[in-house]
């Protein structure tokens, strides 16, 4: 059973830094892409970053190019999403994704999404 655990979010103040994991099981982490995707309150899903499985390539949706790293340790099934300079924008529940092959694209499993809020 495909399972992606979602941790590391919390409250932070506009300007601070937090780090996302997602826990990996029940597939070969190391030969499926992953992305981050939120859904900030109200709004629909959003694309935030992608790693193909090698992670040789990322990818980033402009508004966090720059202030976001996407990283994945596939000895330890993990992905991961370092986030610096939050903005009050960047306030949403953060879901880890996996996707159908080794690029990024079709995803088709979730995890049940972490709360990321950015707050003065």
């Amino acid at each position: 059973e495909v399972q992606l655990v979602e941790s590391g979010g919390g409250l932070v103040q506009p300007g601070g830094s937090l780090r996302l994991s997602c826990a990996a099981s029940g597939f070969t982490f190391s030969s499926y892409a992953m992305s981050w995707v939120r859904q900030a309150p109200g709004k629909g899903l959003e694309w935030v970053s992608g790693m193909r499985s090698g992670g040789d390539i990322t990818n980033y949706v402009d508004s966090v190019a720059g202030r976001f790293t996407i990283s994945r340790d596939n000895a330890k099934n993990t992905l991961y999403l370092q986030m610096n300079s939050l903005k009050f924008e960047d306030t949403a529940v953060y879901y880890c994704a996996k996707s159908l092959s080794t690029g990024v694209g079709t995803i088709d499993y979730w995890g049940q999404g972490t709360r990321v809020t950015v707050s003065s």
